[in-house]
């Protein structure tokens, strides 16, 4: 990005700093993440940046994100803005949504819940478990369609449900520590991940609809509609695949298994749009402990 012209380079200074205010305060993280920013910026502008003057716009006339960003004129110079604001998120409101949503989480499945021994327990119906996680992947999709950062903490809760009833199908106790470290093993983080999905909602609306709709471009769509269903469908046939094999593949097998579904279901996807839509138009999200509880 050393080609950014000035008024390029004080558009991304502005859009950062506007996520960096958006709740209100100011912390460490934020000073800091701004600062790399305009260190980046003044490389380009050899020293010229007028950070002052940036801030000073900002603060004392109050101009609109549409207006800001005008002058991002190229999709290069519009990711730039973007991930320079999504290092300046409002942290505090991040903590803050992680550490809820992980609380969901971890009160999503009882601390062991038995199940038949896998020697005694008949074969689960595998038709009925694939329709189970299909059912699980529109509804993670549906909830990623949603603006409101609120619907993203339900997505992870529910794939560990998943996974518990597919691991209970199959004759295994489970508590909610075992699901995570699946989970884990696959690359489906859980703080890590719900503060992604604040940041692309929180920037998808201060970009998306002025810039192109980049929000949902950036990062592989790891938390787009697209990526929940996807991710979301592969866990479910991975952790069928490990249930039903007696649980004897190996983090890097489980990991080798994991990426090919994950092809595959995002292509999958595509096909059921219509019952996404559908399914996020029915969602209420007054009550998301509810849906979690009925999955």
């Amino acid at each position: 990005m050393s080609d950014m012209s000035e008024a390029e380079q004080r558009a991304t200074l502005a859009v950062a700093l506007m996520a960096a205010f958006a709740d209100g305060t100011r912390d460490e993280r934020e000073r800091a993440a701004v600062e790399t920013l305009v260190g980046q910026l003044n490389d380009m502008a050899g020293g010229a940046l007028d950070v002052a003057a940036v801030y000073q716009e900002l603060t004392q006339r109050k101009p609109g994100i549409a207006e800001v960003v005008k002058p991002l004129v190229t999709q290069q110079s519009r990711q730039f803005a973007y991930e320079a604001a999504a290092l300046a998120l409002p942290a505090n409101a991040a903590r803050s949504l992680a550490e809820t949503a992980s609380s969901m989480a971890a009160a999503t499945l009882p601390a062991v819940a038995a199940a038949p021994s896998p020697a005694t327990r008949p074969a689960p119906d595998a038709a009925a478990l694939d329709a189970s996680i299909l059912n699980a992947a529109i509804t993670n999709a549906a909830l990623e369609l949603l603006p409101e950062s609120l619907a993203s903490m339900a997505i992870i809760p529910l794939q560990m449900k998943l996974v518990y009833r597919i691991g209970q199908a199959y004759g295994y106790e489970l508590d909610g520590s075992s699901v995570k470290d699946f989970l884990a093993t696959l690359g489906v983080g859980l703080t890590a991940q719900y503060l992604e999905q604040f940041g692309r909602k929180l920037l998808g609306g201060l970009l998306g609809s002025v810039a192109g709709g980049i929000g949902r471009s950036i990062g592989h769509q790891a938390a787009s509609s697209g990526m929940a269903f996807a991710s979301t469908w592969a866990l479910g046939q991975v952790a069928k695949q490990y249930y039903a094999g007696g649980r004897t593949l190996d983090a890097d097998k489980l990991r080798a298994a994991f990426g090919p579904l994950l092809s595959q279901a995002r292509e999958l996807g595509t096909r059921y749009a219509v019952q996404i839509q559908q399914r996020a138009q029915g969602i209420d999200l007054s009550n998301l402990p509810a849906l979690i509880s009925k999955a």
